[in-house]
């Protein structure tokens, strides 16, 4: 039965690198990065390891996310380290914290609300936990990486990341926000929109891997 979570864990250590290198690629006069759209799919993923195999196997799917995503962060952090030194040093860190705190408790938020509506229609666990997942895992992230009220990575970090605070009007039409706000609500409708749309290959999915409907 281990084995068979194998391409969970597979699957879901591909979505992480390939968003660690799609986040470097801003679309959208940069209100979004390729990014925004591969990183969804983690919820994805959980979704059906859990549906398919459990609460256990999910969790350990999580885990292998997050390990891969701390070990892209390391090789990130060496990178820029070799380019201007120290005063960078601390914004892969606040990043990489930031990332990785936000990715742990979205996807077990995930695990535990998807199980507990497990019993219902099929389209409401995977729906409703991706929903919650989600929110947390935009307000956890982009607060952690761009609020100005988080001070404790220190002064350099805060110098690199003071574009983010920048007043501009939300959504390029609305009131006066800072910029890290409208690129926080830009990313959550991209994850609300794939949210909707991964319930398709959910179903086909667990479908094919249960023999039987979702």
């Amino acid at each position: 039965m281990q084995r068979a979570y194998i391409p969970g864990i597979i699957a879901m250590a591909s979505i992480v690198v390939a968003s660690n290198i799609l986040v470097q690629f801003l679309i959208f006069d940069g209100l979004l990065t390729w990014g925004a759209f591969t990183y969804p799919l983690a919820f994805l993923v959980t979704d059906i390891m859990n549906r398919v195999y459990g609460v256990g196997p999910a969790r350990k799917v999580v885990l292998a996310g997050f390990v891969t995503g701390i070990v892209c962060s390391l090789i990130g952090s060496q990178i820029m380290l070799q380019g201007d030194g120290f005063t960078y040093a601390a914004v892969p860190l606040r990043i990489a914290v930031a990332s990785g705190t936000a990715f742990l408790i979205a996807q077990l938020t995930d695990v535990t609300v998807f199980n507990s509506l497990r019993a219902g229609r099929w389209w409401r666990a995977p729906l409703v936990s991706t929903l919650v997942g989600s929110a947390l895992d935009t307000a956890i992230f982009f607060t952690l990486a761009f609020s100005a009220s988080v001070t404790f990575f220190g002064a350099n970090a805060d110098a690199a990341i003071s574009w983010a605070w920048e007043p501009m009007p939300f959504m390029l039409s609305g009131p006066i926000a800072p910029l890290w706000v409208t690129l926080a609500f830009a990313d959550w409708l991209v994850k609300l929109s794939l949210a909707l749309i991964a319930l398709i290959p959910f179903k086909v999915i667990v479908g094919r891997l249960t023999a039987q409907p979702a």
